[in-house]
């Protein structure tokens, strides 16, 4: 295939519930949404899924479409590409900028997936036609609020519950759980709030059976992480801390960690996460899907890596109504007893929904790639 035409859409989409990390609370999300063209007509979809601010990585919306206008779609220029593998090559130029890469990447798998007659998912090589999922929960005002939320996720199927913690509201938090909840599978998340010093509040967490925390020390920490860990019976994962294959391995080496949080966006596409599950699972590693609060295009995706054979733990999916009150695509997306069925064909793959993509829009930018210098 040839890139013919990218639209960028920015659009903005309110939350269905204010999330609260240790960072701030969102109650809106902002989204570069890749509608790529190919020479044959077959027309791809990618998300990028930075935020407004450089809160989580040092991506953010205004800086993802600079690198897609200026670096990365010119790259695309008169490029036959046989297979999205072929991207790496193609970007590697350009360093880091890994959202950016990855929201330009996903509408060119989805071309090549449909060329192929394939769903993304068995262009991936998934193994899993339904995934278990499980929910994030943010920072909640009181106990009473908590219990509220972590009992109708229970009810609702989840098969696993996360937590935010930060210092100061993190073993009061666990606590109130298990004393409600003793038996769900729990994990905490605490967006590299900690450090060092806190080792004993950190330590004192082992006694409540968590899955794992998740991204305790600092966001580009992995030597630190492997002196936490081997003072905690508790699963390290790192998040922040994973931006590419080369990272993983340097952390399984030192034992930074014994779980990798795998999200498209932050490690640069789909192609590497790939790689990351497939030596994850060749030194038994475990993974799963990080979820960055996506519209149904970017959930298609990480819906399509998580059918893959490693991840056995729960993802941060859900369905399209438990964000947004209309996703732009349809059917949304859809939950039943905590499990979400992988689209497989092309009757039951999601479409987007162009109404909701346009009453969502904020503005839209055409670009020829064919004239792109």
């Amino acid at each position: 295939m040839k890139i013919q035409k990218v639209t960028i859409h920015h659009i903005k989409m309110p939350l269905q519930f204010t999330f609260a990390t240790s960072f701030g609370v969102m109650t809106e999300k902002e989204f570069l949404i890749i509608e790529a063209t190919a020479n044959d007509g077959t027309i791809g979809y990618g998300e990028c899924v930075a935020f407004a601010a450089p809160w989580y990585t040092e991506e953010t919306i205004q800086t993802c479409w600079h690198m897609l206008e200026d670096f990365l779609l010119p790259l695309l220029q008169d490029q036959e590409i046989n297979h999205p593998d072929e991207l790496q090559a193609i970007f590697a130029p350009i360093r880091l900028n890994h959202m950016a890469k990855s929201a330009i990447e996903g509408a060119i798998w989805d071309i090549y997936a449909q060329q192929q007659g394939m769903s993304l998912a068995q262009a991936l090589g998934a193994t899993q036609n339904e995934i278990r999922v499980g929910v994030a929960i943010g920072l909640q005002p009181t106990k009473q609020a908590l219990l509220q939320q972590v009992g109708k996720a229970i009810a609702m199927g989840y098969g696993r519950i996360k937590v935010k913690i930060k210092p100061g509201h993190d073993l009061e938090v666990i606590s109130t759980i298990r004393e409600q909840f003793p038996d769900v599978p729990l994990m905490a998340d605490a967006n590299a709030a900690y450090t060092l010093d806190d080792m004993a509040r950190l330590q004192a967490l082992d006694a409540y059976n968590l899955l794992m925390i998740e991204q305790p020390l600092a966001f580009d920490d992995l030597i630190e992480h492997a002196t936490l860990q081997r003072q905690l019976q508790t699963a390290i994962c790192l998040d922040e801390s994973i931006h590419s294959l080369e990272d993983v391995k340097k952390a399984i080496q030192i034992g930074s960690c014994r779980i990798i949080n795998i999200k498209i966006g932050r490690v640069g596409g789909l192609t590497v996460a790939k790689q990351i599950h497939d030596y994850c699972r060749q030194h038994d590693v475990g993974v799963w899907c990080g979820g960055m609060l996506e519209t149904g295009i970017g959930r298609l995706h990480n819906i399509a890596l998580n059918a893959l054979p490693h991840f056995v733990l729960p993802g941060d999916l859900s369905g399209s109504h438990h964000y947004w009150q209309r996703d732009i695509v349809k059917p949304p997306i859809m939950m039943a007893h905590g499990k979400i069925q992988v689209p497989m064909d092309k009757e039951t793959y999601p479409v987007i929904d162009h109404q909701a993509l346009a009453q969502y829009t904020l503005t839209k930018k055409e670009y020829d790639v064919t004239g792109l210098v």
